[in-house]
């Protein structure tokens, strides 16, 4: 019998499993995160899956909040007079 290793909050799986992430997603995830923040590869790649999945989450919901805010319309000024 193969002795069991925890696997995070997903619960129990029999060691020698492989768990991966799609590395197109990890890719773009990195891409993201370093364009944004400028960090080097390395510091991206310390960082644990969930806190990388974060740090892009929250610099989607700051492009939303810019992207949204270009687009308002200029509320019209008539010149004094």
């Amino acid at each position: 019998m193969r002795p069991r290793v925890h696997c995070g909050p997903r619960g129990w799986w029999a060691a020698g499993g492989i768990l991966t992430y799609a590395a197109d997603r990890l890719q773009e995830e990195i891409a993201y995160v370093a364009y944004h923040f400028h960090w080097p590869l390395g510091d991206i790649l310390d960082l644990e899956h969930a806190d990388r999945q974060r740090y892009a989450a929250e610099i989607a919901k700051i492009n939303t909040r810019m992207n949204q805010a270009s687009h308002r319309p200029a509320s019209f000024q008539p010149y004094p007079g």
